[in-house]
């Protein structure tokens, strides 16, 4: 089995449980499955990426953890729940969870703001494959929302 066969059976695997969730929770009209908008499953992934820096920074490693376990959820579902998603970008944000994973395993401050600016990076980067240029993360303020530029391109 070659690397993203296996990593779209991990991920299949994984998503199912949270489509199963998502049937009890919500319900749909009879016969139809319920799926959360993609928007909303990144609104989701945008709270606990700032969620997660802020734990990071805070030096919360047990919080921190729980954030990126959340996060790698919210992107897991926004794979397998819709398919136009390239998986080279599931797979490249996993790597950087993973960075951030092990330096919070270590405790390692700045080893763990390094691998946030390469999640953030491959967040954009998504983004732009995606024909979203228009929605840049940013490393989060104390503000709500403060890991996304609102400002137009050209007054950033």
């Amino acid at each position: 089995m070659n690397f993203r066969n296996l990593v779209l059976a991990l991920l299949v695997a994984g998503g199912t449980a949270a489509v199963a969730t998502a049937q009890s929770v919500f319900s749909a009209p009879a016969g139809e499955q319920y799926v959360p908008q993609l928007g909303d499953i990144m609104n989701a992934a945008q709270v606990r990426h700032q969620k997660l820096y802020l734990a990071g920074k805070g030096r919360s490693w047990e919080l921190a953890a729980y954030e990126s376990h959340q996060l790698r959820g919210n992107l897991r579902d926004a794979a397998i729940l819709y398919s136009g998603i390239p998986i080279s970008n599931v797979t490249t944000l996993a790597e950087r969870l993973q960075a951030i994973d092990d330096a919070i395993e270590a405790k390692d401050s700045p080893r763990f703001t390094k691998a946030f600016g390469e999640l953030t990076a491959g967040c954009n980067e998504c983004h732009q494959s995606m024909g979203r240029p228009f929605i840049v993360m940013k490393q989060p303020s104390d503000q709500p929302f403060g890991n996304q530029q609102f400002a137009p391109k050209g007054e950033r």
